[in-house]
């Protein structure tokens, strides 16, 4: 079997992302920038082409608009560097009705001609806010082999988490899925690792037949929340038909040993600056740069736009940095005047840093501007009072904020 030219890929773009609030205020989360010149939808995008998916449908939903536009300027018709063919990615908007989608299935239902007219005997059906890689033919080897309706591709992850995943309990085999629980507020360790539980990544291989039936059959669920995650796969799990892929088997070229099995929802904010302090360092928990499985869209990937400088930072190089940056993140257009220094920070497009200032532990989004002597991330309570603090301690300024009036250009 042809693996990737049997299965059609599909990405579910939606979701709210009020988790990720103010990024989210102005832009969907898959359109949330990642590793100073990526966005997020640029890591599943990558792992589906990198893998021989020519063909992706994206299923787009919140603040779509931002999607779209870079999807088409960086995605669509683009020419495959290993003559693999081009590589085709669509949006497919949710058609919203009144009040909105219900939920990723209700927005795959609403699609379903599409997924359906594609004729593939099998669907990868993928999230678009995580950060991992992984070589989707090894979890669709596995699904085409056991002929499951759904295999769940699944990642170990810490007891306390649990409500933010769907659970799996595996079943006697080891592959078999005994009971799923989408986001437990109770849940019970593995035996082997009591403070671990087996999450799902989000990722499904799906035989097409099976999910096109689980949409009709959901979509006529008066009680049902219409989630693929909440619906679908419990009951998926109840007719015997879902199986689990172990994600720490998954082996992708290029990638060094302390980035296997690396896997991280970004859904809170929390965990969007812990992925971006992942990828600093001589040895990264995650590499931004793999030759052998790039991240970023085909034209892109050309441009070369970062390097890792100065004390385990990465930098674009059309940035001006005359301060001090430590362990941070800077991208595109942003200046960092003499005397002002930058610690454990996100920085995106065209901030400018004043003089004097200090930006510790911090997330700055798009074109906010301080003023020399800003202290940002140095008094939690001040900064309560004028930015969003996250539970553990991170600093998020919204999008062309001016914190104090006397800013400079």
């Amino acid at each position: 079997m042809n693996l990737p030219s049997s299965a059609l890929a599909v990405v579910l773009a939606g979701g709210r992302g009020s988790r990720l609030m103010p990024l989210t205020s102005h832009r969907a989360k898959p359109a949330v920038p990642f590793g100073a010149r990526h966005l997020l939808i640029d890591v599943v995008l990558s792992n589906l082409a990198n893998g021989g998916y020519r063909h992706i449908l994206v299923v787009t939903q919140y603040q779509n608009r931002s999607l779209d536009d870079y999807l088409r300027r960086s995605w669509h018709e683009q020419p495959s560097p290993d003559g693999a063919g081009p590589l085709r990615v669509h949006t497919l908007p949710s058609r919203q009705v009144p009040g909105g989608p219900a939920g990723s299935a209700d927005a795959l239902y609403r699609n379903i001609d599409a997924i359906e007219s594609a004729a593939a005997e099998h669907v990868l059906l993928f999230g678009a806010d995580h950060v991992y890689r992984m070589d989707p033919r090894q979890l669709m080897r596995q699904h085409a082999a056991h002929g499951a309706g759904v295999t769940v591709a699944a990642v170990r992850q810490p007891l306390a988490l649990a409500n933010q995943f769907g659970v799996i309990d595996a079943a006697a085999d080891g592959v078999g899925i005994a009971a799923f629980r989408e986001k437990p507020s109770c849940a019970t360790g593995l035996v082997d690792a009591p403070d671990q539980v087996y999450a799902s990544m989000g990722n499904y291989a799906w035989r097409t037949d099976a999910l096109l039936s689980a949409l009709r059959d959901d979509a006529a669920d008066p009680h049902s929340s219409h989630d693929v995650g909440g619906d679908l796969i419990p009951a998926m799990v109840s007719a015997g038909s879902a199986q689990v892929y172990d994600f720490t088997r998954n082996r992708v070229p290029g990638a060094t040993p302390r980035e296997q099995g690396y896997w991280r929802d970004v859904g809170t904010l929390d965990a969007y600056h812990a992925a971006h302090m992942d990828v600093l360092g001589e040895d990264p928990v995650f590499a931004l740069s793999n030759p052998e499985w790039p991240i970023g869209a085909p034209l892109g990937r050309r441009l070369a736009v970062t390097s890792t400088v100065r004390s385990g930072s990465v930098v674009a190089r059309d940035t001006a940095v005359s301060g001090s940056v430590r362990r941070s993140v800077l991208s595109s257009g942003v200046h960092v005047a003499p005397t002002a220094r930058v610690d454990s920070s996100v920085l995106m497009d065209s901030v400018h840093i004043g003089e004097d200032c200090i930006v510790r532990n911090a997330v700055l989004d798009r074109d906010v501007r301080l003023a020399p002597g800003t202290r940002i991330g140095v008094d939690l309570e001040a900064d309560r009072a004028r930015y969003t603090v996250t539970q553990g301690g991170v600093v998020v300024v919204g999008h062309r904020s001016h914190p104090l009036r006397d800013a400079r250009p």
